[in-house]
C-alpha cells in the first residue's frame, strides 16, 4: 500500500501528464531522479479517465514494465489521447475530468474445473480478471463490478471483450484474479 502523499504524487503526474498534452502534444518524460525509490519500482497500473461519472478512457499495463511513477504517466497520457474508443481529449473537458489510478498486484493463476465452478470463485469488487484463450487476452477491474449484476455476467462480458462469443467455453482457458490498490 501506498501512502497518501504517494497517491497524490502520482495523480499530479497523471494530471500534468494529460495536461502537457493538451498544451503541446507530447507523450510524458519522466526523470525518475526526481522521485523516491518506491515510485520507481516496476509496476503494472491502469489509468481510468471520466467526465461527469461517464468513462472517458481507460488504458493500463497487466505486467510491471516501467517504473510506476512512469507507468502512471505514460498510462494517463494513452487513456487520453489513444484510447481507440474515444476522440481525444480536449482542453474544455479538463476541468471535468477525474482521474482513477489502479496499481495492479501480482496476478494468480486460478484452477477451476468447470464455468460454473470458476464463477463460483469469483469475489465480485475485489477481483480483477485476466482471460487468455490462445491469442486472445482481455481484463477487467475490480470497479468494473460496480457495472455488472452477476458474475456469470462478468465473464460473459469479459469473453465478448476477447472477441470471443459470450457462451464459449474451452478447457484451455487460462484465467488470473488480481487485486489492486485504487485511488
Amino acid at each position: 500500500m501506498l501512502s497518501d502523499r504517494y497517491k497524490k504524487i502520482l495523480h499530479d503526474v497523471a494530471y500534468r501528464s494529460i495536461e502537457d498534452g493538451l498544451i503541446d502534444g507530447r507523450e510524458p518524460v519522466i526523470d525518475l531522479m526526481e522521485y523516491d525509490q518506491a515510485l520507481c519500482e516496476k509496476r503494472a497500473t491502469f489509468v481510468t479517465l471520466k467526465t461527469h461519472d461517464s468513462l472517458r478512457g481507460c488504458i493500463g499495463t497487466l505486467s510491471p514494465v516501467r517504473p510506476l511513477v512512469e507507468d502512471v504517466a505514460y498510462n494517463a497520457y494513452a487513456a487520453a489521447f489513444h484510447d481507440s474508443r474515444f476522440e481525444p481529449l480536449n482542453k474544455t473537458e479538463l476541468a471535468a475530468l477525474s482521474i482513477h489510478i489502479s496499481i495492479l498486484n501480482s496476478p494468480e493463476d486460478m484452477a477451476f474445473d468447470s464455468e460454473q465452478d470458476l464463477i463460483c470463485q469469483l469475489r465480485p469488487g475485489i477481483d480483477g480478471i485476466i482471460l487468455q484463450e490462445e491469442t486472445r487476452r482481455a481484463t477487467f477491474l475490480p470497479s468494473v463490478w460496480e457495472s455488472i449484476d452477476s458474475k456469470a455476467e462478468f465473464i460473459h462480458h469479459l469473453k465478448l471483450k476477447a472477441g470471443l462469443p459470450k457462451n464459449y467455453w474451452s478447457e484451455n482457458m487460462q484465467i488470473q484474479r488480481y487485486t489492486v490498490d485504487e485511488f
